[in-house]
Protein backbone atom coordinates (compact mmCIF):
# COMPACT_ATOMS: atom_id res chain seq x y z
CA UNK A 1 0.00 0.00 0.00
CA UNK A 2 2.76 2.17 0.79
CA UNK A 3 3.92 1.58 -3.20
CA UNK A 4 0.13 3.04 -3.77
CA UNK A 5 0.36 5.92 -1.90
CA UNK A 6 3.50 6.63 -3.38
CA UNK A 7 2.58 6.07 -7.06
CA UNK A 8 -0.87 8.12 -6.61
CA UNK A 9 0.87 10.93 -5.04
CA UNK A 10 3.62 11.04 -8.04
CA UNK A 11 1.50 10.93 -10.92
CA UNK A 12 -1.06 13.67 -9.50
CA UNK A 13 1.56 16.22 -8.42
CA UNK A 14 4.42 15.53 -10.66
CA UNK A 15 8.33 15.13 -10.57
CA UNK A 16 8.99 18.81 -8.98
CA UNK A 17 5.72 19.11 -6.46
CA UNK A 18 6.60 15.30 -5.49
CA UNK A 19 9.91 16.30 -5.14
CA UNK A 20 9.06 17.87 -1.56
CA UNK A 21 6.79 15.08 -0.33
CA UNK A 22 9.33 12.51 -1.03
CA UNK A 23 11.46 14.64 1.31
CA UNK A 24 9.16 14.68 3.67
CA UNK A 25 8.51 11.07 3.27
CA UNK A 26 12.24 10.33 3.88
CA UNK A 27 12.65 12.63 6.59
CA UNK A 28 9.34 11.48 8.43
CA UNK A 29 11.04 7.87 8.42
CA UNK A 30 14.56 8.61 9.42
CA UNK A 31 12.34 11.18 13.03
CA UNK A 32 9.58 8.75 13.30
CA UNK A 33 10.54 5.78 13.46
CA UNK A 34 14.29 6.44 14.15
CA UNK A 35 12.92 7.51 17.56
CA UNK A 36 10.31 5.49 18.67
CA UNK A 37 10.94 2.37 17.13
CA UNK A 38 13.13 1.77 20.70
CA UNK A 39 9.81 2.29 22.41
CA UNK A 40 8.26 -0.86 20.59
CA UNK A 41 11.46 -3.41 20.76
CA UNK A 42 11.57 -2.61 24.33
CA UNK A 43 7.90 -2.82 25.25
CA UNK A 44 7.98 -5.91 23.02
CA UNK A 45 10.95 -7.52 24.69
CA UNK A 46 9.59 -6.85 28.16
CA UNK A 47 5.91 -7.66 27.57
CA UNK A 48 7.22 -11.23 26.17
CA UNK A 49 9.38 -11.79 29.17
CA UNK A 50 6.42 -10.73 31.85
CA UNK A 51 3.82 -13.47 29.63
CA UNK A 52 6.64 -15.63 30.28
CA UNK A 53 6.42 -15.22 33.65
CA UNK A 54 2.55 -14.94 34.46
CA UNK A 55 2.65 -10.73 34.70
CA UNK A 56 0.55 -8.67 33.18
CA UNK A 57 1.68 -5.32 31.60
CA UNK A 58 -0.15 -2.80 31.80
CA UNK A 59 1.96 -1.29 34.40
CA UNK A 60 4.81 -1.43 31.72
CA UNK A 61 2.85 -0.17 28.79
CA UNK A 62 2.00 2.90 30.50
CA UNK A 63 5.62 3.76 31.96
CA UNK A 64 6.52 3.22 27.98
CA UNK A 65 3.92 5.72 27.44
CA UNK A 66 4.80 8.22 29.56
CA UNK A 67 8.56 7.77 27.84
CA UNK A 68 6.96 8.12 24.55
CA UNK A 69 5.28 11.23 24.75
CA UNK A 70 7.83 13.21 26.41
CA UNK A 71 10.12 12.22 24.02
CA UNK A 72 7.41 13.04 20.83
CA UNK A 73 6.97 16.53 23.01
CA UNK A 74 10.35 16.69 23.08
CA UNK A 75 10.82 16.30 19.53
CA UNK A 76 8.10 18.85 18.18
CA UNK A 77 8.98 21.39 20.49
CA UNK A 78 12.65 21.19 18.58
CA UNK A 79 11.03 21.24 15.28
CA UNK A 80 9.47 24.73 16.01
CA UNK A 81 12.60 27.08 15.93
CA UNK A 82 13.52 24.82 12.75
CA UNK A 83 10.13 24.96 10.77
CA UNK A 84 11.02 28.08 8.27
CA UNK A 85 14.72 26.47 7.06
CA UNK A 86 12.32 23.24 6.68
CA UNK A 87 10.53 24.70 4.92
CA UNK A 88 12.81 26.34 2.38
CA UNK A 89 15.39 24.21 2.11
CA UNK A 90 13.41 20.75 1.78
CA UNK A 91 10.36 21.61 1.81
CA UNK A 92 10.26 24.06 -1.58
CA UNK A 93 8.29 26.68 0.68
CA UNK A 94 5.33 24.54 1.69
CA UNK A 95 4.59 25.03 5.56
CA UNK A 96 2.04 22.84 6.01
CA UNK A 97 4.86 19.94 5.39
CA UNK A 98 6.47 21.39 8.31
CA UNK A 99 3.16 20.96 10.27
CA UNK A 100 2.46 17.30 8.64
CA UNK A 101 6.06 16.58 10.44
CA UNK A 102 5.65 17.86 13.93
CA UNK A 103 2.14 15.67 13.43
CA UNK A 104 3.63 12.94 12.57
CA UNK A 105 5.90 12.72 15.35
CA UNK A 106 3.17 12.57 17.60
CA UNK A 107 1.40 9.76 15.65
CA UNK A 108 4.51 7.81 15.36
CA UNK A 109 4.94 7.59 19.44
CA UNK A 110 1.36 6.27 19.95
CA UNK A 111 1.80 3.97 16.81
CA UNK A 112 5.06 2.45 17.78
CA UNK A 113 4.14 1.71 21.42
CA UNK A 114 0.89 0.48 19.80
CA UNK A 115 2.92 -2.49 17.88
CA UNK A 116 5.55 -2.96 20.66
CA UNK A 117 1.91 -3.87 22.83
CA UNK A 118 0.35 -5.98 20.04
CA UNK A 119 4.40 -7.93 19.56
CA UNK A 120 4.63 -8.05 22.97
CA UNK A 121 1.05 -10.01 23.87
CA UNK A 122 1.49 -12.21 20.91
CA UNK A 123 -1.25 -10.63 18.72
CA UNK A 124 0.40 -10.87 15.61
CA UNK A 125 -2.19 -10.75 13.54
CA UNK A 126 -3.45 -7.60 14.69
CA UNK A 127 0.01 -6.50 14.40
CA UNK A 128 -0.21 -7.36 10.81
CA UNK A 129 -3.26 -5.77 10.36
CA UNK A 130 -2.37 -2.42 11.95
CA UNK A 131 0.17 -2.09 9.21
CA UNK A 132 -2.17 -2.92 6.28
CA UNK A 133 -5.00 -0.75 7.28
CA UNK A 134 -2.67 2.28 8.07
CA UNK A 135 -1.22 1.16 4.34
CA UNK A 136 -4.89 1.16 3.00
CA UNK A 137 -6.24 4.10 5.10
CA UNK A 138 -3.37 5.99 3.44
CA UNK A 139 -3.60 5.39 0.12
CA UNK A 140 -7.77 5.96 0.27
CA UNK A 141 -6.70 9.42 1.42
CA UNK A 142 -4.25 9.97 -1.56
CA UNK A 143 -7.22 8.67 -3.73
CA UNK A 144 -9.12 11.14 -3.01
CA UNK A 145 -7.07 14.35 -2.98
CA UNK A 146 -5.57 12.74 -6.41
CA UNK A 147 -9.61 12.91 -7.63
CA UNK A 148 -10.29 15.98 -6.25
CA UNK A 149 -7.34 17.80 -8.43
CA UNK A 150 -5.44 18.60 -5.08
CA UNK A 151 -1.74 20.10 -6.00
CA UNK A 152 -0.46 20.69 -2.80
CA UNK A 153 2.13 18.47 -1.18
CA UNK A 154 1.58 19.45 1.99
CA UNK A 155 -2.45 18.25 1.61
CA UNK A 156 -0.88 14.52 0.64
CA UNK A 157 1.79 14.83 4.06
CA UNK A 158 -1.32 15.51 6.38
CA UNK A 159 -3.30 12.51 4.95
CA UNK A 160 -0.43 10.34 5.52
CA UNK A 161 -0.44 11.07 9.23
CA UNK A 162 -4.08 10.95 9.20
CA UNK A 163 -4.09 7.13 7.88
CA UNK A 164 -1.80 6.03 10.29
CA UNK A 165 -4.16 7.93 13.46
CA UNK A 166 -6.91 6.00 12.33
CA UNK A 167 -5.50 2.84 12.07
CA UNK A 168 -4.48 3.07 15.56
CA UNK A 169 -8.23 3.72 16.33
CA UNK A 170 -9.60 0.83 14.24
CA UNK A 171 -7.27 -1.73 15.07
CA UNK A 172 -7.18 -1.21 19.36
CA UNK A 173 -10.76 0.16 19.69
CA UNK A 174 -12.40 -2.88 22.05
CA UNK A 175 -9.79 -4.73 22.32
CA UNK A 176 -9.24 -6.77 25.37
CA UNK A 177 -6.23 -8.69 27.12
CA UNK A 178 -3.64 -5.94 25.68
CA UNK A 179 -3.43 -4.36 29.27
CA UNK A 180 -3.42 -6.50 31.78
CA UNK A 181 -2.82 -5.68 35.88
CA UNK A 182 0.39 -6.57 36.92
CA UNK A 183 3.18 -5.76 39.39
CA UNK A 184 5.07 -2.26 38.99
CA UNK A 185 6.95 -1.84 36.40
CA UNK A 186 10.69 -0.57 37.19
CA UNK A 187 12.55 1.44 34.91
CA UNK A 188 15.38 -1.06 34.65
CA UNK A 189 12.98 -3.61 33.15
CA UNK A 190 12.03 -1.38 30.21
CA UNK A 191 15.28 -0.42 29.98
CA UNK A 192 18.31 1.36 31.11
CA UNK A 193 19.83 1.41 27.86
CA UNK A 194 17.17 3.27 26.05
CA UNK A 195 20.28 5.65 24.60
CA UNK A 196 22.37 3.18 22.89
CA UNK A 197 18.85 1.81 21.30
CA UNK A 198 17.51 5.43 20.19
CA UNK A 199 21.60 6.42 18.89
CA UNK A 200 21.33 2.86 16.69
CA UNK A 201 17.61 3.32 15.47
CA UNK A 202 18.19 6.85 14.29
CA UNK A 203 21.22 5.49 12.43
CA UNK A 204 19.24 2.30 11.19
CA UNK A 205 16.26 5.02 9.94
CA UNK A 206 19.33 6.98 8.33
CA UNK A 207 20.83 4.42 6.05
CA UNK A 208 17.07 3.50 5.07
CA UNK A 209 15.40 6.60 4.66
CA UNK A 210 17.96 9.59 4.24
CA UNK A 211 19.02 8.84 0.44
CA UNK A 212 16.04 11.29 -0.74
CA UNK A 213 16.96 13.81 1.82
CA UNK A 214 21.03 13.54 0.91
CA UNK A 215 19.95 13.93 -2.46
CA UNK A 216 17.31 16.98 -1.85
CA UNK A 217 20.67 18.69 -0.28
CA UNK A 218 23.07 18.07 -3.21
CA UNK A 219 21.12 18.80 -6.05
CA UNK A 220 21.36 22.19 -8.30
CA UNK A 221 18.90 24.45 -8.84
CA UNK A 222 18.45 22.21 -12.05
CA UNK A 223 17.91 19.06 -10.52
CA UNK A 224 14.80 19.72 -8.66
CA UNK A 225 13.14 16.72 -9.54
CA UNK A 226 15.81 14.56 -8.43
CA UNK A 227 14.50 13.47 -4.49
CA UNK A 228 11.38 12.39 -5.85
CA UNK A 229 13.11 10.04 -8.60
CA UNK A 230 15.68 8.55 -6.20
CA UNK A 231 12.71 8.06 -3.57
CA UNK A 232 10.77 6.17 -6.92
CA UNK A 233 13.73 4.41 -7.69
CA UNK A 234 14.31 3.80 -3.80
CA UNK A 235 10.93 2.25 -2.73
CA UNK A 236 11.38 -0.42 -5.50
CA UNK A 237 14.51 -1.33 -4.80
CA UNK A 238 13.52 -1.91 -1.32
CA UNK A 239 11.03 -4.26 -1.73
CA UNK A 240 12.10 -7.09 0.22
CA UNK A 241 12.14 -4.88 3.00
CA UNK A 242 8.27 -4.84 3.20
CA UNK A 243 8.42 -8.67 2.67
CA UNK A 244 10.89 -9.30 5.62
CA UNK A 245 8.25 -6.92 7.89
CA UNK A 246 6.42 -10.29 8.37
CA UNK A 247 9.37 -11.62 9.83
CA UNK A 248 10.82 -9.37 11.94
CA UNK A 249 7.80 -8.16 13.69
CA UNK A 250 8.05 -11.85 15.76
CA UNK A 251 11.43 -12.13 15.48
CA UNK A 252 12.67 -10.11 18.93
CA UNK A 253 10.34 -11.34 21.34
CA UNK A 254 11.03 -15.35 20.01
CA UNK A 255 15.14 -15.11 20.35
CA UNK A 256 14.66 -13.14 23.47
CA UNK A 257 12.26 -16.54 24.52
CA UNK A 258 14.27 -18.92 23.18
CA UNK A 259 17.66 -17.50 25.34
CA UNK A 260 15.32 -16.91 28.69
CA UNK A 261 14.24 -20.33 28.42
CA UNK A 262 17.58 -21.86 28.11
CA UNK A 263 17.33 -23.07 24.30
CA UNK A 264 20.50 -21.34 22.89
CA UNK A 265 20.84 -24.77 19.85
CA UNK A 266 17.04 -23.50 18.94
CA UNK A 267 18.33 -19.86 19.03
CA UNK A 268 21.12 -20.88 16.63
CA UNK A 269 19.53 -22.58 14.36
CA UNK A 270 16.80 -20.14 14.10
CA UNK A 271 19.10 -17.60 13.49
CA UNK A 272 21.42 -19.05 10.67
CA UNK A 273 18.07 -20.39 8.59
CA UNK A 274 16.87 -16.55 9.10
CA UNK A 275 20.58 -15.24 7.74
CA UNK A 276 20.56 -17.68 4.73
CA UNK A 277 17.26 -16.54 4.08
CA UNK A 278 17.83 -13.38 4.06
CA UNK A 279 21.02 -14.22 1.80
CA UNK A 280 19.16 -16.30 -0.98
CA UNK A 281 15.79 -13.73 -1.33
CA UNK A 282 18.71 -10.84 -1.76
CA UNK A 283 20.57 -12.34 -4.40
CA UNK A 284 17.17 -13.01 -6.38
CA UNK A 285 16.65 -9.36 -5.79
CA UNK A 286 19.30 -7.72 -6.83
CA UNK A 287 19.13 -9.90 -9.82
CA UNK A 288 15.44 -8.70 -10.39
CA UNK A 289 15.72 -5.06 -9.33
CA UNK A 290 18.40 -4.74 -11.75
CA UNK A 291 16.70 -6.16 -14.67
CA UNK A 292 13.06 -5.06 -13.83
CA UNK A 293 13.47 -1.85 -12.26
CA UNK A 294 13.68 0.86 -14.94
CA UNK A 295 10.38 -1.02 -16.36
CA UNK A 296 8.80 -1.22 -12.99
CA UNK A 297 9.47 2.77 -12.31
CA UNK A 298 8.09 3.60 -15.24
CA UNK A 299 4.91 1.46 -14.56
CA UNK A 300 4.47 3.00 -11.11
CA UNK A 301 5.30 6.07 -11.35
CA UNK A 302 5.12 7.41 -15.15
CA UNK A 303 7.93 8.12 -17.32
CA UNK A 304 9.69 11.59 -15.46
CA UNK A 305 10.87 9.18 -12.40
CA UNK A 306 13.19 6.62 -14.36
CA UNK A 307 16.74 6.17 -13.55
CA UNK A 308 19.22 3.28 -14.54
CA UNK A 309 19.73 -0.35 -13.69
CA UNK A 310 22.85 0.23 -12.76
CA UNK A 311 21.10 3.07 -9.91
CA UNK A 312 18.33 -0.63 -8.64
CA UNK A 313 21.33 -2.94 -8.72
CA UNK A 314 23.60 -0.41 -5.91
CA UNK A 315 20.20 0.34 -4.00
CA UNK A 316 19.18 -3.61 -3.98
CA UNK A 317 22.27 -4.62 -2.68
CA UNK A 318 22.54 -1.90 -0.37
CA UNK A 319 18.99 -3.61 0.88
CA UNK A 320 20.18 -7.24 1.16
CA UNK A 321 23.25 -5.55 3.48
CA UNK A 322 20.49 -3.30 5.18
CA UNK A 323 18.64 -6.55 6.08
CA UNK A 324 21.31 -9.23 7.54
CA UNK A 325 22.37 -6.29 9.52
CA UNK A 326 18.62 -6.03 11.25
CA UNK A 327 18.93 -9.59 11.94
CA UNK A 328 22.24 -9.37 13.64
CA UNK A 329 20.63 -6.46 15.31
CA UNK A 330 17.76 -8.13 17.21
CA UNK A 331 20.45 -11.04 17.93
CA UNK A 332 22.54 -8.73 19.54
CA UNK A 333 19.39 -6.76 21.27
CA UNK A 334 18.16 -10.63 22.96
CA UNK A 335 21.95 -10.92 24.47
CA UNK A 336 20.87 -7.24 25.58
CA UNK A 337 24.19 -6.36 24.02
CA UNK A 338 22.94 -2.86 23.18
CA UNK A 339 26.35 -0.75 23.01
CA UNK A 340 27.75 -3.14 20.60
CA UNK A 341 24.71 -3.34 18.36
CA UNK A 342 24.40 0.62 18.41
CA UNK A 343 28.64 0.92 17.42
CA UNK A 344 27.45 -1.40 14.33
CA UNK A 345 25.05 0.97 12.72
CA UNK A 346 26.85 4.35 13.95
CA UNK A 347 29.86 2.82 12.19
CA UNK A 348 27.60 2.76 9.28
CA UNK A 349 26.14 5.87 9.49
CA UNK A 350 29.71 7.39 9.42
CA UNK A 351 30.64 5.10 6.62
CA UNK A 352 27.49 6.76 4.38
CA UNK A 353 28.62 10.52 5.28
CA UNK A 354 32.11 10.21 4.25
CA UNK A 355 31.58 7.58 1.38
CA UNK A 356 28.50 10.84 0.08
CA UNK A 357 30.68 13.50 0.91
CA UNK A 358 33.24 12.19 -1.07
CA UNK A 359 31.32 11.16 -4.12
CA UNK A 360 30.31 13.30 -6.98
CA UNK A 361 27.82 12.11 -8.82
CA UNK A 362 24.55 12.82 -7.56
CA UNK A 363 22.37 9.82 -7.37
CA UNK A 364 25.90 7.15 -7.63
CA UNK A 365 27.46 9.62 -4.66
CA UNK A 366 24.15 8.32 -2.21
CA UNK A 367 23.59 4.80 -3.59
CA UNK A 368 27.36 3.86 -2.48
CA UNK A 369 26.97 5.88 0.42
CA UNK A 370 24.00 3.70 1.32
CA UNK A 371 25.82 0.33 0.09
CA UNK A 372 28.81 0.85 2.46
CA UNK A 373 27.04 2.22 5.30
CA UNK A 374 24.78 -1.39 5.43
CA UNK A 375 28.09 -3.39 4.59
CA UNK A 376 30.02 -1.65 7.34
CA UNK A 377 26.97 -1.90 10.28
CA UNK A 378 26.90 -5.81 8.87
CA UNK A 379 30.39 -6.54 9.33
CA UNK A 380 31.10 -4.60 12.43
CA UNK A 381 27.68 -6.56 14.47
CA UNK A 382 29.19 -9.60 12.80
CA UNK A 383 32.48 -9.57 14.51
CA UNK A 384 31.10 -8.34 17.66
CA UNK A 385 28.40 -10.98 18.05
CA UNK A 386 31.61 -13.96 17.78
CA UNK A 387 32.65 -12.23 20.78
CA UNK A 388 28.96 -12.45 22.59
CA UNK A 389 27.90 -15.75 21.49
CA UNK A 390 30.98 -17.36 23.27
CA UNK A 391 31.49 -15.60 26.26
CA UNK A 392 27.83 -15.47 26.89
CA UNK A 393 25.80 -16.99 29.81
CA UNK A 394 21.99 -17.81 28.94
CA UNK A 395 20.36 -14.45 30.41
CA UNK A 396 17.07 -14.40 32.23
CA UNK A 397 15.10 -11.29 31.66
CA UNK A 398 13.82 -11.93 34.84
CA UNK A 399 15.03 -8.35 37.36
CA UNK A 400 15.71 -10.81 39.87
CA UNK A 401 18.81 -8.91 41.39
CA UNK A 402 20.94 -5.83 40.69
CA UNK A 403 22.80 -7.63 38.36
CA UNK A 404 20.28 -9.70 36.05
CA UNK A 405 18.31 -6.37 35.33
CA UNK A 406 21.87 -4.28 34.40
CA UNK A 407 21.15 -4.82 30.55
CA UNK A 408 24.80 -5.42 29.05
CA UNK A 409 26.49 -2.65 26.91
CA UNK A 410 30.17 -4.31 26.80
Amino acid sequence: MQYGFLAVTARALGPERYAPLATFWSLLFVAGPGFFVPLEQEVGRALAARRARGDGGRPLVLRAAAVGGALAVCLIIATVPAAGPLARRLFAGDSLLVVALMAGLAVYALHFLSRGTLSGNGRFRLYGFLIGIEGVLRLVFCVALAVAGVKAPGMFGLSLVLGSLLAIALVLRGRRGLLIPGPPARWSELSSALGYLLAASVCVQLLLSVGPVAVQLLATATQRAAAGQFLTARVIAFMPIFLFQAVQAPLLPKLSGLLAAGRRDDFRRMVLRLLAGVVLLGACAVTATALAGPWASRLLFGSGYSVTSFDFGILSASCVTFMVAQVLTSVLIAFRCYARMATGWLIGAVVFVGVTAAGTQLFVRVELGLLGGSVGSALVMACLLGGVTRRHTTPTDAPTSEATSRPRTA
